[in-house]
Order: structure tokens, then C-alpha cells, then sequence
């Protein structure tokens, strides 16, 4: 089974998506190619896969053609449906939502979506994100429509015993734009630092290509008016081999993994975090919600409320026989919720299903 996964560049969850499930299928007799429409730092990650990188159209219709896909799956790019479909694609195309950020532009994108996805699409796929559930309910009912977890190679990123450091950290994962909500992130590190630790340091793990510049510039000057600047370092552009010993160490530290973001569809960061006994304290922003238990697997804070979030990050930090149960049940929950085995049979059995639906309906025809 030969599959396309196309998107528009390799950097964030999505290429991490692609990289799993592509290395998975592999273990169950399939073959996925990854096309981006334009280059971006994860393909440093890739370099076992097979990967396009092109937005060209005649090179788009060799690959398509030579590729002889069995499905295309094309992650929220649904203008790119019409592209496949006029290239000559005639197999299933199914458009896959990971996210788009605040729920207002979910909104927006996916009423935007509809004429390309009811005339060219065959179905729709997400992850266990009940914000995007609850729209394409009403705005494609009659859509065939799948929902699988992610899937996430717990053998292959975990945690790894190092040196840890002498003080705590506290690290963040993400794009310096609004939906992630960085203020935030810096506002919890220093109200830790002035009232909790004065000797915890904050992480930020980030792709600055991917970043808004007016966002960047007001970061520079809130770390500035926190005074931050000798407590934050920043880590541009980690390969993924490498940030398992990094989530890692900030969990050895008896730091964690803050994660701020207002909105968030199936974030990968909480997910390697916690596979990695690095203990996650996040908003409870949908998509997380089927990896984040509070208190048993991570802890939620208030969106907006400095105060409850340094309340639980101190209780995270400070309470060790907490803190060690979160640790472990956190990556077994990983390792049995997202396993690659789970991912591949339910992926599959959707492309079968897709495909015997599209031969009844030619046979019709």
C-alpha cells in the first residue's frame, strides 16, 4: 500500500506525524512518500523517508503518476484538493485536519473548506480533537469521516538516563505567534523565579523561521521588562533525534513542560514529553485531552490565570510522590494510546475501506 502525505512545509507536529506514521506503515506493508510544498528545517529529520519538496505542478503530476498512490492524504491544504483531483488523481483523497490554531480560524477555514471538500474530496480525518469534531459535525454530515489517534513510536523516543542539571527548568515547545501564547509561558517562569526558586531556568524550543516578527519583537521586550534575560535560553531548530535527551533532562531537573497554547489540535511536543518522564502542565486547549489526565498522567491550569498555573507548577515540582506517579503513568499512556500498532490497523482499514467504496461506485457508473 503506497501512500501520499502532502503538506505545505516539513516543521512542527505535522512533520512529525508524517515521520511516524510513514516509518510505522513500513511494519505493515505500506509505503508513505511525503510531498511539501515548500522547505522547512524538520527535513533534517527525514532523511531515511522518501520526501518531494516542490509547489511545481508538472513535477507534482510525475509524482502523482509514477507513485501509482493507493490514497492521498492532504493535511489542511483543502485547495490543494482541486490540484490533485485536476492533475488526474482519481483514488481516495482525504483531507486530514490537525488544526488551525484559535477557533475562530477553524471556523473560517473549514466554511471555506466546503465547496472544495464536498466536490473533491472522499473523506475527512482528525485526531481526537473535540473543537473540530463538533464543526465538521455540522458543517459535513454526510462527509465519511475518521478519527484516529495519532500515532507515536514510544521505543524509538523515550527517555534516556543523562547528568541532569543543578537546577530545575522549565521548558516551553512551540512558535513565537499569539496561538501559542509565549507572554504566558515568560510570566509563569517569572513569577517561579521571584516567589518559588530563584535558581530555575526557562527553555524555549522553537523554529524562528516559522515565527511572526512583531510577536518576536514584543517577546524581546517582555523579557526585558521580566527581567529574564539571564534565566531563558533558547534552542533553535533541535533535531528530533536529539530532544529526547532534552525533555529528558528538564524531567531529571524536577522541572517540566509548560505548554500555553489558547487552542491546539494534537500537539506532538506533550506527547515525546511524556514518553520521555518529563511531567507536562498545560491549558487545557481541547486537543490534549486525550493524553493530559489531570493529576494522574499531567496537570491543567487555568488559560490565563498566572496564579493557579504557578499553584500547579509548584505542586508538580515540589510534591515528589505526585510527580513520580505523573512521570510513570504518563509514559505508559503513551506507549499504549498511541501505539504505531493501533495507528497502522485503523489507518489501513480506512484506505481499504475507501477504496472498495470507489470501485462500487465506478461499478455503478
Amino acid at each position: 500500500m503506497n501512500v501520499l502525505f502532502a503538506y505545505y512545509v516539513p516543521s512542527g507536529g505535522v512533520e512529525t506525524l508524517n515521520r511516524q506514521r510513514c516509518r510505522a506503515l513500513r511494519g505493515y506493508g505500506g509505503e508513505g512518500h511525503c510531498l511539501y510544498f515548500r522547505s522547512g528545517a524538520g527535513l533534517q529529520n527525514m532523511t531515511d523517508l522518501s520526501v518531494t519538496v516542490t509547489h511545481d505542478d508538472i513535477k507534482i503530476k510525475q509524482l502523482v503518476d509514477a507513485g501509482r498512490f493507493d490514497a492521498i492524504v492532504v493535511i489542511s491544504d483543502y485547495l490543494a484538493l482541486k490540484k490533485f483531483r485536476m492533475l488526474g488523481y482519481d483514488g481516495p483523497l482525504i483531507l486530514e485536519i490537525q488544526g488551525f490554531g484559535p477557533k475562530d480560524v477553524a471556523r473560517y477555514e473549514l466554511e471555506a473548506a466546503v465547496p472544495y471538500v464536498k466536490r473533491y474530496a472522499s473523506a475527512l480525518l482528525t485526531p481526537f480533537t473535540p473543537h473540530i469534531d463538533e464543526l465538521l459535525e455540522a458543517l459535513y454530515p454526510d462527509m465519511p469521516r475518521y478519527r484516529i489517534h495519532n500515532c507515536f513510536d514510544a521505543d524509538a523516543f523515550g527517555y534516556e538516563r543523562i547528568d541532569a542539571p543543578r537546577h530545575p527548568v522549565a521548558a516551553w515547545i512551540g512558535r513565537i505567534e499569539d496561538n501559542k501564547n509565549w507572554l504566558e509561558f515568560l510570566l509563569i517562569g517569572a513569577r517561579l523565579i521571584r516567589d518559588y526558586d530563584k535558581q530555575l531556568r526557562l527553555r524555549m524550543y522553537e523554529d524562528p523561521a516559522l515565527s511572526a516578527p512583531d510577536e518576536r519583537a514584543r517577546m524581546e521586550l517582555w523579557i526585558d521588562r521580566l527581567g529574564l534575560r539571564d534565566y531563558i535560553s533558547f534552542y533553535a531548530n533541535v533535531p528530533n533525534a536529539q530532544m529526547n535527551r532534552h525533555l529528558s533532562e528538564v524531567g531529571d531537573s524536577g522541572g517540566f513542560l509548560c505548554s500555553t497554547s489558547k487552542v491546539e489540535g494534537a500537539p506532538y511536543a506533550i506527547l515525546e514529553a511524556m514518553s520521555c518522564r518529563c511531567p507536562v502542565l498545560t491549558t487545557d486547549s481541547d486537543g490534549v485531552s486525550s493524553s493530559v489526565y489531570h493529576d494522574r498522567t499531567g496537570k491543567y491550569y487555568e488559560l490565563g490565570n498566572i496564579t493557579h498555573a504557578y499553584e500547579q507548577a509548584v505542586a508538580l515540582m515540589s510534591d515528589t510522590k505526585l510527580r513520580e506517579t505523573i512521570r510513570t503513568a504518563a509514559a505508559a499512556h503513551v506507549r499504549d494510546r498511541f501505539a504505531p500498532r493501533r495507528y497502522c490497523e485503523r489507518f489501513i482499514g480506512m484506505i481499504q475501506e475507501l477504496r472498495q467504496r470507489g470501485e462500487k461506485r465506478r461499478r455503478f457508473i
